[in-house]
């Protein structure tokens, strides 16, 4: 372990990032991540990086099509309505089979909404805001420590599939500020043959996401859905918290609910409530498995800053198996701990099937 460092959210972001070997920033200032490419923007010139504010969100992820193509880790971030501006670009990368980080600070919505945190771009992230059938690789953090961790998985599981990876998180999480340690990380080398950056001795380097013959396009699309595949088998990630073969109560949280949740499970187990957790690292894919070996839950309870988007692919994995439950709120205001407390003895209280 190396020294500590208290850092905020969305600096956090960036630090990870150079640490990641990132070097190329662009982006466009939206509240509430502006720290970060304004860390960057600082940051960047002392490692003899490059950061440039595009004149737009389309502009900036456009930007980082190019960079990435070039073979160099490149990055993006933004809020909410910011990241919805960049979505053609991101379905562009994903066909061209690029990778990159993009990191979205949620705010809550829909339209500009309010600078106030929120998890309703689940949709968004998971299911493909643009055109296409694509994915991105999803990873939500709970934590500034896990901010940094997350952010260098994002760029190493990018290269490794060739796929754009997001770091989901929001504005609460991006303003508050923690202890860090950044350990000794060190990124390893990547070859990028793929790469447009110069083709003496070998043949030119073509990319692309547009192929007209529609049999070429489906030959395409099939080659990545074979990709997403292997990332759903190999990348599931999560956390189990106070799990075990008595829990009756299964609550789902991710990101910052997730740390709400569990101070209202740990005051209902004190009460003799039976609660676990299982928040959800990886939101794509989904971590379906962590569900696979639950055999006494009798109910499930998911909580969102939203009005029930993560809630969908946990009544898909639950399949009916037991009753699910939903408790979210929206606009930017944040379920308290009482509030999860209150709706957990709730369903302590009620019959089984209810």
């Amino acid at each position: 372990m190396g020294k500590k460092v208290l850092m905020k959210g969305n600096e956090a972001i960036g630090e990870a990032a150079i640490s990641a070997g990132c070097r190329h920033f662009f982006g466009y200032p939206i509240t509430p991540q502006s720290e970060l490419p304004a860390y960057l923007a600082k940051r960047m010139p002392e490692v003899g990086g490059v950061f440039l504010q595009g004149e737009s969100e389309l502009a900036a992820i456009n930007m980082v099509y190019g960079a990435s193509a070039s073979g160099v880790r490149a990055m993006t971030s933004s809020s909410s309505p910011g990241v919805s501006l960049k979505q053609e670009g991101i379905s562009y990368m994903v066909g061209a089979e690029l990778p990159a980080l993009i990191c979205n600070v949620m705010r809550a919505g829909p339209g500009l909404g309010t600078i106030q945190p929120s998890q309703s771009d689940y949709f968004q992230a998971t299911k493909g805001g643009g055109h296409g059938d694509y994915h991105l690789i999803v990873l939500a953090p709970s934590s500034v420590q896990e901010i940094v961790d997350l952010v260098r998985l994002c760029f190493d599981l990018s290269d490794k599939y060739l796929n754009p990876a997001m770091l989901l998180t929001d504005g609460m999480l991006g303003q508050l500020m923690e202890p860090v340690d950044f350990g000794d990380y060190k990124p390893g080398h990547v070859e990028k043959p793929w790469a447009v950056n110069g083709c003496k001795g070998r043949k030119n380097n073509f990319i692309t996401s547009i192929y007209i013959q529609p049999d070429r396009m489906e030959q395409h699309n099939l080659k990545l859905q074979k990709k997403f595949a292997e990332i759903t088998e190999n990348e599931q990630r999560w956390e189990e918290w106070e799990l075990n073969e008595d829990t009756e109560i299964l609550v789902v949280a991710h990101g910052t609910m997730a740390r709400i949740a569990k101070s209202s499970i740990k005051e209902a187990n004190r009460s003799g409530a039976k609660v676990g957790l299982i928040r959800p690292i990886s939101l794509w894919p989904f971590p379906v498995k962590a569900f696979q070996k639950l055999r006494k839950i009798q109910k499930v309870f998911v909580v969102e800053m939203s009005a029930g988007q993560m809630l969908e692919d946990v009544q898909i994995v639950i399949n009916g198996r037991v009753p699910v439950h939903f408790f979210g709120r929206m606009g930017g205001m944040v379920p308290t701990v009482e509030q999860i407390l209150e709706k957990i003895r709730e369903l302590a209280r009620s019959p089984v099937n209810a």
